[in-house]
C-alpha cells in the first residue's frame, strides 16, 4: 500500500505526515488493518525497539473534583459510585508506589482531582515525591494535578519530579463541547509551564467521545505542535452516571487504527497505552504492542485494569520485554532536546464520521476500582 510505504518513510525520518495522510490511516479497512499495525510497528521499532516501559498510576485524591469534564467519574455532578477520598498521607502514597515499582513499573504517577493545586497541595505533594525517591531513587516520578498557576512546576521540579502529565483530550473546536469550566488554552498553558521548567512533558488524548476522525487527527497535530516526549492515547471508560455513559463509539479495529496514526505522526515519542484498552481493545490488546512502547500497569484512578501479572505475560507473549531502569526511554536525539520533529503539509481535510460500534456494548468490562490507593485491599499490580 502506497500509503503506509510513504508513512514509514516519513517515521524513520521523523517527518510530520499530512494531515490528509492521518485521515486516510483511520480510514483504512479491517482487511487492511494488520498491514497498518505493521507499518506503524516498523517505525515503533527503530525509536525503541522491542521495549515497553511500565507505569503506575497512584490517585493522591479521589473524587468530588469543581470541573465538569463530561468524560470523567470525578467531575462535578458525577453519580459514578466511585471510592472519593481526601489527599493520602506521604507514606501512604509511597507504599503504593512501591507496589508498582515491585510489579516492574519505571515510572510512578501521582494523580489528584481537582482544577489545579493550591501551594499547600504542591507542598504536600512535595513530600510525597520526597518519600517515594527516598524509598525508590531511580523511579521516575510524573505528577498530574490540573493546572499550574506561576511557580508551581517549578517546585514541583526541585521536589524531584521528573515529568508533568496533562492532557489536551480532544480538539481545540470541540473542547467546549466536552469541557466549559475551563478551555484548550488552559492546558495547553500548563504543559508550556511543565517544558518550561525543565519537566518531561506528558500530554495525550481521549478517543471515543464522539469525536470525528478530523476531531482525533487535529488533536494529535497539536500534541506534535506542543511535543510532549510522551503521548497517553486513553479510551473512554463510559461510567454509569456520567454524560458519556452512553458513548460506545470504539471497535478494537479502530482502536489499533488510532493507536496507529498516533505514531505516525510522533513517531519518536513515547506512546502510551493508557486508560480503557481492557474495555475496547480486549483481546487484541497484544496487537497494540506493536504501536506503542509504553502502558500503564494494574489499575488506573477510578477503574479497574487487567491483573499486572497478565500484564507481563501479554507483554513476553507478544514477545516484548520489559523496559529496565538502566535504558533511558527516548531516543538520543530527542534526550538532547533538538525540539520538533520535521514538518509537512498542515493542510486541512474534510471531517469524517465517527467509528460506529456494530458491536454490543461491554459494560460488564466496566469495573470501579475497589482496591489499592484509599482502601485495606491490596493493590494491583
Amino acid at each position: 500500500m502506497d500509503l503506509l510505504n510513504t508513512l514509514v518513510e516519513k517515521g524513520l525520518r521523523r517527518e510530520l505526515p499530512t494531515r490528509e495522510e492521518a485521515l486516510a490511516v483511520l480510514a483504512t479497512s479491517d482487511d487492511d488493518l494488520l498491514e497498518v499495525v505493521a507499518a506503524a510497528g516498523k517505525v515503533r521499532r527503530q525509536w525503541f525497539g522491542r521495549r515497553v516501559k511500565l507505569n503506575y498510576l497512584v490517585n493522591l485524591k479521589s473524587g468530588l473534583c469543581p470541573e465538569d469534564c463530561s468524560y470523567c467519574s470525578q467531575r462535578l455532578g458525577s453519580k459514578a459510585e466511585i471510592l472519593k477520598y481526601t489527599w493520602l498521607k506521604p507514606d501512604e502514597a509511597s507504599k503504593a508506589a512501591a507496589a508498582g515499582v515491585a510489579g516492574g513499573a519505571k515510572r510512578v504517577c501521582l494523580v489528584a482531582s481537582g482544577r489545579g493545586p493550591t501551594d499547600r497541595d504542591v507542598d504536600r505533594v512535595s513530600q510525597t515525591i520526597e518519600a517515594i525517591k527516598e524509598q525508590n531513587e531511580d523511579v521516575e516520578i510524573c505528577a498530574c494535578l490540573g493546572l499550574l498557576s506561576d511557580g508551581q512546576a517549578e517546585r514541583l521540579r526541585a521536589a524531584g519530579a521528573d515529568a508533568y502529565n496533562h492532557n489536551l483530550n480532544t480538539s481545540e473546536g470541540t473542547y467546549g463541547d466536552i469541557t466549559t469550566t475551563h478551555t484548550f488554552a488552559d492546558r495547553v498553558d500548563t504543559v508550556r509551564r511543565a517544558q518550561t521548567a525543565g519537566l518531561s512533558a506528558c500530554s495525550g488524548l481521549i478517543a471515543g467521545m464522539g469525536e470525528s476522525d478530523a476531531d482525533l487527527v487535529d488533536v494529535v497535530f497539536s500534541l506534535r505542535e506542543l511535543d510532549p516526549d510522551s503521548v497517553p492515547v486513553n479510551f473512554l471508560i463510559p461510567f454509569e452516571g456520567t454524560p458519556l455513559a452512553k458513548e460506545w463509539n470504539l471497535t478494537p479495529q479502530h482502536c489499533l487504527r488510532i493507536l496507529a496514526m498516533t505514531r505516525f505522526v510522533c513517531p519518536d515519542v513515547e506512546v502510551r497505552l493508557s486508560g480503557g484498552r481492557e474495555v475496547h481493545l480486549r483481546s487484541m490488546q497484544p496487537l497494540a504492542l506493536h504501536l506503542v512502547n509504553s502502558i500503564f500497569l494494574g489499575d488506573y484512578l477510578t477503574s479497574e485494569g487487567q491483573e499486572g501479572r497478565a500484564d507481563l505475560e501479554m507483554i513476553a507473549d507478544a514477545g516484548f520485554e520489559v523496559e529496565g531502569a538502566d535504558t533511558t526511554t527516548l531516543p538520543e536525539h530527542r534526550r538532547e532536546g533538538c525540539g520538533p520533529c520535521g514538518s509537512g503539509d498542515s493542510g486541512q481535510s474534510a471531517p469524517a464520521e465517527p467509528a460506529t460500534n456494530t458491536g454490543a456494548p461491554r459494560t460488564d468490562l466496566v469495573a470501579v476500582r475497589r482496591r489499592g490507593a484509599g482502601t485495606d485491599l491490596a493493590p494491583n499490580a
